[in-house]
């Protein structure tokens, strides 16, 4: 089949029609009208971009712009643009899109690719269901001119093309062809929700079978003609160089076939994994660590607290904050600490690189496509067009390779380089590695105050941050606004409780080099902790339930209010908990945070044992995250976050000790078993509202709601994270 044209005034649209339709997808809202003589197009803001393929087999492909790193994305993407399409969900699959901005662009970040932010629903919504539409109206009218009747006439459901007076039925499959050569609609009329059929209900993740059996393609399934892997040798301290080393003993061990330097170390290159991680303990490097960042947690914490005396850079401000205090009946303080922390994903750092006279071809679990793309074609002297990359499967990621750097990716690029690019190359980071060679969530020291009145009203507030900046030197570094790194200050800059005098500033040091990058939750992670905890103090410190104190400090919040309101019904708050064993105690906390334009509410109950162990019992959520496209997988995004979140809470904590990383791998950073996994119930508000993230939002409020169900049973509230069992002793 030819592929036919279609013009417009200003740009171009091609409808490609090898074996089915491809449809090229313009936002139809902006079109303008078409040159006499032509076709109509759309013209919109941004070049084309494909999203969909329906072959002469009925099958549906999906075209996924975003990364599937077990967090849902293939199915919620392919449920949208199936909904609008009325496609049979068994015939509908999906494909990683490749790395081209000009087509792919998140449409929250500008001219860049990639995924994070909690982003990929929210910002492909109204894109996906228009894409949907418009093929949906396209094999509509292809079957309107074959039967020659009107389009009106005409239902679409299950991938099937009906014509009801005449029983006249045709397959997607059977009208692909034809519909290549319709005009792509310039308006098309999307769906009420009460229509819906795949939005809002059940539909079968479309990766899980595949993750299940084993079919699924990770980078580390990849195997090239010819391909050596590399393992590479990282000096012990951030800073510290390469002053020489001796390769002999690396390359007499079987397998080795190749030992080279790069700028982050030293590469040993072999015909397999463990050869290179053999080659790589026979190595001898001598590293130079004139520059090397030498301080532990403790002595960086300690500068922390210092600079928490001073006054920071003001990050938000409202009243007279001096004046509330000068007259204050009582003043809560309280102070917390948050160490570093890995990612820790499931599957480590890796990446494959095969480079030829064309350009360069990689293979990886791709979160930073536009990043990646052009730090490689600078690397390698080429156009960013000429690198080629193939999104995989990511076994997890938390904003591990989401890397401001692409640190991970140029490591593999310049092995590839200094080898020759005789070979392709993947790299390998072993557990140690990945925990050892950066990234972090940043450290962060927070110190609170608020003032009372005589009558127990919150008339000010105080809140001093001291932290790392992510945002600084980075491709995001705009939104670093008068010396403010708006990812150190969010959840606590933006505080939804409406207190009369308010001031919140932030410390950010300037000479702690440890490498630090977004977490899941990124800034929420650490400020939801600190309000919602601080809070509680608060609402003890006036005499009021802490759900009662939210809800009138929310009073022009109703969906903060929405949330809150739900997990405390849901949770039987007000009613008395039963009793545990003999000398335990037990308590029920509360948090709501705000992050990624989603709501979440939870309600913890816990068990606190004589000698300080702790078990958390229950945790009921309530989220609001606008129309949940796949309510399984909303559920099971929150459970994973309370998991998660619960894992960091007991025991994450990276910890320096002169300038090294003391963990190497999960016996000094464990994390979560199953055994200690609590009953999680999952409630989502109904909702019309466009659809936000759930990814991170169900992270944040998490600790603190363990932290104040701990306090409730013990009147301790913990002021660092991980919780340590010995300040809980009775």
């Amino acid at each position: 089949m030819s592929t036919m044209q279609i013009e417009n005034v200003s740009r171009r649209s091609f409808l490609q029609g090898v074996a089915g339709l491809t449809l090229s997808f313009c936002l139809p809202a902006l079109a303008a009208p078409a040159a006499a003589g032509k076709t109509a197009a759309a013209v919109v803001p941004f070049e084309p971009n494909a999203f969909l393929r329906i072959g002469s087999d009925n099958s549906v492909t999906v075209i996924a712009k975003h990364l599937e790193m077990g967090q849902g994305t293939y199915t919620g993407l392919g449920t949208i643009l199936a909904e609008e399409l009325d496609a049979a969900w068994k015939t509908v699959r999906i494909e990683g899109a490749p790395a081209d901005a000009s087509r792919y662009n998140n449409l929250f970040w500008g001219p860049a690719q990639g995924t994070g932010g909690s982003t990929a629903i929210a910002n492909s919504w109204d894109q996906l269901r228009q894409a949907g539409a418009s093929a949906r109206a396209m094999l509509v009218n292809a079957a309107a001119q074959r039967w020659k009747v009107p389009a009106a006439e005409i239902t679409v459901r299950d991938g099937v093309v009906s014509h009801v007076p005449s029983k006249r039925r045709l397959r997607f499959g059977e009208l692909a062809a034809e519909a290549s050569q319709q005009a792509v609609p310039v308006n098309v009329v999307l769906k009420e929700p009460k229509d819906f059929r795949l939005i809002g209900k059940h539909a079968p993740r479309k990766d899980s079978a595949d993750k299940t059996n084993g079919r699924a393609v990770f980078t580390q399934d990849i195997r090239l003609p010819g391909m050596l892997v590399a393992v590479v040798a990282h000096p012990p301290r951030f800073g510290a160089t390469v002053k020489s080393f001796d390769a002999g003993a690396a390359k007499r061990v079987k397998g080795v076939g190749d030992v080279v330097q790069i700028p982050s170390g030293v590469a040993v290159l072999a015909s397999d994994t463990w050869s290179a991680k053999k080659g790589r303990d026979a190595l001898r490097v001598d590293w130079d660590e004139s520059r090397a960042f030498k301080l532990g947690s403790e002595e960086i914490l300690a500068r922390y607290r210092e600079l928490a005396k001073q006054p920071g850079l003001v990050a938000h401000q409202a009243g007279d904050t001096d004046k509330a205090f000068a007259g204050a009946a009582k003043v809560v303080k309280a102070a917390y600490d948050f160490p570093y922390i890995a990612h820790a994903a499931m599957e480590p750092m890796n990446c494959v690189i095969r480079l030829s006279a064309e350009g360069c071809e990689v293979w990886n679990g791709e979160q930073m496509h536009t990043g990646d793309q052009h730090q490689l074609a600078g690397i390698f002297g080429l156009k960013p067009e000429q690198v080629k990359i193939n999104m995989l499967y990511a076994g997890g990621s938390f904003g591990r390779r989401a890397n401001t750097k692409s640190d991970y990716v140029v490591e593999a690029a310049h092995i590839v380089k200094a080898s020759g690019g005789k070979a392709p190359v993947k790299l390998v980071w072993l557990r140690e590695d990945d925990m050892r060679a950066g990234y972090y969530r940043p450290l962060f020291h927070h110190t609170m105050e608020a003032a009372l009145d005589a009558s127990g009203k919150l008339t000010g507030w105080r809140h001093r941050l001291v932290g790392q900046s992510i945002l600084t030197g980075s491709p995001f570094a705009a939104m670093v606004k008068d010396g403010i790194d708006a990812v150190s200050v969010e959840g606590a800059a933006n505080l939804p409780y409406a207190i009369p005098n308010l001031r919140g500033d932030l410390h950010t040091p300037k000479d702690i080099d440890v490498p630090v990058l977004w977490w899941r939750s990124v800034g929420s992670s650490h400020t939801a902790y600190s309000t919602e905890v601080f809070l509680d103090l608060v609402a003890k410190a006036s005499g009021k339930d802490p759900v009662a104190l939210r809800l009138e400090l929310l009073g022009d919040k109703p969906r903060h209010s929405g949330v809150l309101r739900l997990a405390a019904e849901k949770a039987g708050w007000g009613t008395p908990l039963k009793p545990g064993a003999p000398g335990t105690r037990r308590g029920r906390g509360v948090a709501v945070h705000e992050s990624f334009h989603s709501y979440v509410a939870q309600v913890a109950e816990v068990t606190v044992a004589a000698d300080g162990s702790l078990k958390v019992d229950r945790v009921v959520c309530a989220v609001d995250c606008g129309i949940a496209v796949n309510p399984d997988n909303v559920r099971s995004q929150v459970e994973g976050a309370v998991g998660f979140a619960l894992s960091a809470a007991l025991y994450g904590e990276i910890t320096l000790k002169d300038g090294a990383v003391v963990q190497g791998n999960f016996d000094g950073f464990p994390l979560l078993r199953i055994n200690e996994m609590p009953r999680v119930e999952v409630h989502i508000l109904p909702s019309t509202a466009k659809p936000t993230g759930i990814g991170e939002p169900g992270v944040p409020p998490l600790a603190p709601a363990v932290a104040n169900a701990i306090g409730a049973a013990t009147g301790k509230y913990p002021g660092r994270l991980p919780f340590v069992t010995a300040e809980l002793r009775a």
